[in-house]
């Protein structure tokens, strides 16, 4: 979809350059832009009740499996590791929540490459 508005876009600045007499030419080629805004924001805001969501369900998940002395750290872990932590079965958790809470991995392909049974996302659009 998003290519298709950045054709449009081209067609319509393409279009405004050859008929530069024609009134409503630049005012098409503002609304095209502003439609590849709308679509990059609506995207954005997607992804951030996506992550939102995540952070919540490994939360609640967290506090489920994790020993008592990692369970109140859970504040310590970005978004960013708490949507790596994810793939992790519930057997390694603990140990790779220890791993990234110590500063042992910091990175989420850091922690993707550590897992060793990986539990697959499938509803993530």
């Amino acid at each position: 979809m998003v290519p298709l508005f950045f054709l449009h876009l081209i067609a319509t600045v393409v279009y405004a350059f050859r008929h530069p007499g024609a009134k409503w030419n630049w005012w098409q080629v503002v609304v095209a832009v502003a439609l590849i805004l709308f679509v990059g924001a609506s995207r954005v805001m997607a992804l951030a009740v996506q992550n939102r969501l995540i952070r919540l369900e490994e939360t609640l998940r967290m506090q489920r499996l994790l020993p008592g002395d990692l369970r109140g750290r859970t504040d310590e872990l970005r978004t960013r590791q708490f949507i790596a932590l994810r793939f992790c079965s519930d057997e390694e958790l603990p140990e790779m929540c220890r791993a990234v809470m110590n500063g042992e991995l910091r990175e989420p392909d850091e922690i993707k490459r550590r897992v060793k049974k990986w539990r697959p996302d499938f509803l993530r659009a």
